[in-house]
């Protein structure tokens, strides 16, 4: 199975990732971790692209990969998958904007706001099989704390096709 998760910075991409790599033994490769599989970039992205290639197909596919996105710029560089599951990930600004504070140890430069700005917006026409907004609660539960029920509709969308 090939996912291919998408969106903003701190929209909750990786937090799902991780969690269907512990639970259920996915492989996750994030932006540019691909380049570890060469020593130069054009044949890093080949036989990375072999990698998602095998896992698309369900009759070749021993291994499952999330591949993670954060710029749209990736969504054309991609073949035409048939079976992904293309996953869309996005949050309010003003949430994404102070999950990434956290990450910069409380301080937002004002170039990475913008940045996280012109992220969140860019990926409002990007189609995808299934939209998930971390942005508050479902009911009683955070984001995380349904982070099992996400991951069971993925895998059963996966199923499905």
């Amino acid at each position: 199975m090939l996912f291919i998760f998408m969106g903003p910075s701190c929209s909750g991409k990786s937090t799902l990732a991780d969690y269907l790599k512990s639970e259920k033994g996915l492989q996750v490769y994030t932006g540019k971790d691909y380049l570890s599989l060469a020593k130069n970039e054009a044949e890093a992205w080949k036989i990375f692209m072999e990698k998602l290639t095998k896992a698309d197909d369900p009759e070749l596919s021993g291994e499952s990969i999330i591949y993670i996105i954060t710029e749209k710029s990736i969504i054309s560089r991609l073949p035409s998958f048939s079976n992904a599951i293309h996953v869309k990930f996005t949050a309010d600004q003003d949430v994404i904007k102070e999950r990434f504070t956290k990450r910069m140890r409380g301080n937002l430069p004002k170039p990475v706001e913008m940045m996280l700005e012109r992220q969140v917006n860019e990926w409002d026409d990007v189609a995808c099989d299934m939209f998930i907004d971390t942005t508050g609660t479902q009911g009683e539960l955070s984001y995380t704390d349904n982070l099992a029920a996400l991951a069971e509709k993925i895998i059963e969308l996966a199923h499905s096709r």
